[in-house]
């Protein structure tokens, strides 16, 4: 019998404790390592790498995964948050292996990214220094279908636990949606080149106050055949290895030579 120690691995997401995307993720990471749980008690989408500041947070322990004997803490922060209440008071006296965040119910690719809770988890773990992933799956339904995805889930972060990833770099894992054919394979990708056209509708409340919906429309103009929108649209999986320096390095020389500074 090995003596191998198990792996620790950390898991958060931005959907909630409860979601199914995280039950099915803390399932699979069961097979690889020790898990330990640390995710907001609500859903938190869309709040990219906000972190609370000016109210204090909330940290108790959740009985969500007794079941699968998984030591486990819900939070009133942000998914950033909970990376940062793990690494300092849950697991202070310990390092995980690897974070991984989600899975996430909706897509992460292309900009969508620069929004997402559950890629910020990630990256605020990368930024700690800890090899970490986020995954998605292109289904937004509070219900959707992850069975599809469980076996590229573990293999994906097996590899990561093995070979390591690249210095202060997060991978962006997305899926797409449950289809009659099996997922085709992986894509190692770049993030496409495509934006939301974004609506505002102004409504009243009962008392004759204004209101408003952000919503929009997804453009993507980019036909590369190397882009995560390219793969999931293909029925492949997605991987787009991220990082979080946002230093326009190509354009540092630039300013330098036109800008009279």
């Amino acid at each position: 019998m090995s003596n191998k120690k198990r792996p620790l691995i950390l898991v958060s997401n931005d959907d909630g404790i409860t979601a199914k995307g995280i039950r099915v993720l803390v399932e699979v990471m069961c097979e690889l390592g020790e898990v330990v749980v640390v995710a907001p008690d609500s859903p938190q989408s869309g709040m990219g790498h906000a972190i609370t500041i000016h109210s204090p947070l909330k940290l108790f322990p959740s009985p969500v995964f007794s079941d699968l004997g998984v030591e486990a803490y819900h939070s009133s922060g942000t998914p950033a948050d909970c990376i940062k209440l793990a690494k300092h008071e849950v697991l202070a006296e310990r390092k995980p292996d690897i974070v991984v965040s989600g899975i996430n119910h909706g897509s992460n690719t292309s900009v969508s990214v620069l929004y997402s809770g559950t890629m910020s988890a990630a990256m605020e773990a990368a930024m700690s220094g800890l090899n970490a992933i986020g995954f998605s799956l292109c289904d937004y339904g509070h219900d959707a279908d992850f069975s599809h995805v469980r076996a590229l889930v573990k293999k994906i972060t097996s590899e990561a636990l093995s070979k390591g990833l690249p210095e202060a770099t997060v991978m962006n894992v997305n899926f797409p949606a449950a289809r009659e054919e099996p997922i085709l394979g992986v894509k190692i990708c770049r993030q496409a080149q495509a934006a939301w056209h974004e609506s505002v509708e102004k409504r009243e409340d009962p008392y004759g106050r204004p209101y408003y919906w952000l919503s929009g429309k997804f453009i993507n103009p980019d036909k590369g055949e190397d882009t995560d929108e390219w793969a999931i649209a293909h029925n492949y999986a997605s991987i787009v290895p991220c990082e979080f320096d946002l230093t326009a390095h190509h354009a540092i020389g630039v300013l330098n030579e036109k800008w009279e500074l």
